[in-house]
């Protein structure tokens, strides 16, 4: 019995071994992962992480909208939040604390109802907080940790703490921390409008939806913006709008896409990424950076 297969003191139903990633990420790609976790409560968590030998390998997932998993398939423990009691609760007059396996669409919308400001951006993005936290995720020009107040985290020693965001380096789509440790909530310090409605909302989805290919298989954006320009619009000047790698594409809607047609491996979206990266740096001298998160078995050279 390897040190993922042991027994542990948990309902084995949370548990399950060698599931594929297919299920569970929106390319709809990725090999098996050793054991994919998918606890209901926070203390199961905390007991889980306890049990779990301190070198095995830990993946966290919530809607899986940021992340491509190899062919090969992960070699350790994935754990989803998306079963994690869905925590909204008004502190005071603007403040909010949530728990992170809550899908952002669903903070916006309930933000919006209480009049609470600027949160009709989270409806633009598509995950969880957890996700959101651990990649300073935004869009329409509004960022995650502007409006963070503090943090909840747990260590693999299932220990819970709550920090702030002084403790963090935040920067353009990244957040890094001194600690190995995750994110499963956060108090949000936002602002009380009366001018805030759903319409705001539903203008932003509209606009989104007229240059993004919504509701495809994709994972959102794919690269992060370049200071000073934009990585679709790089994209698309190289010529690279519709470039095919099997069932992979460059979408011709938003170049900084990549859409399964159908049936891509995940190989063929990992080239497609290293085709774009070779094509921008070959034409304009740029380096493009990764938003999404490659993880796994069968890695190809970028």
């Amino acid at each position: 019995m390897n040190k993922v297969e042991k027994n542990y003191t948990i309902d084995p139903s949370l548990l399950m071994k060698d599931e594929p990633m297919f299920k569970h990420t929106s390319w709809k790609v990725g090999g098996n992962v050793d054991l994919f976790f998918k606890p209901n409560k926070i203390s199961i968590l905390a007991r889980f992480l306890k049990d779990l030998d301190q070198d095995v390998e830990i993946y966290w997932v919530g809607l899986g909208s940021n992340l491509l998993v190899r062919d090969g398939g992960f070699k350790g423990v994935m754990i989803c939040t998306l079963d994690l009691p869905r925590e909204f609760e008004e502190l005071d007059n603007n403040r909010i604390k949530v728990s992170s396996g809550l899908p952002c669409a669903i903070f916006s919308k309930k933000c919006v109802r209480l009049k609470l400001s600027p949160t009709s951006f989270f409806a633009g993005i598509p995950g969880t907080l957890g996700g959101a936290l651990a990649m300073n995720a935004g869009a329409f020009g509004k960022e995650t940790w502007e409006y963070i107040e503090s943090v909840e985290t747990i260590d693999r020693k299932g220990e819970i703490r709550e920090r702030t965001p002084q403790e963090y380096e935040v920067n353009y789509r990244s957040v890094e921390s001194k600690q190995e440790e995750w994110f499963i909530g956060a108090t949000f310090n936002l602002t009380r409008n009366e001018k805030v409605n759903i319409s705001q909302t539903k203008k932003m989805l509209n606009k989104r939806g007229k240059t993004q290919p919504i509701g495809l298989r994709s994972c959102g954006s794919v690269f992060r913006n370049p200071e000073n320009s934009f990585a679709a619009k790089l994209i698309d000047e190289a010529g690279l709008k519709g470039l095919r790698i099997g069932d992979a594409e460059v979408s011709k809607k938003h170049a900084n896409f990549i859409i399964n047609l159908g049936s891509a491996k995940a190989s063929d979206i990992e080239e497609l990424i290293f085709r774009i990266k070779e094509k921008v740096k070959d034409k304009f001298g740029i380096e493009l950076e990764l938003e999404v998160k490659i993880i796994g078995q069968h890695h190809i050279n970028t």
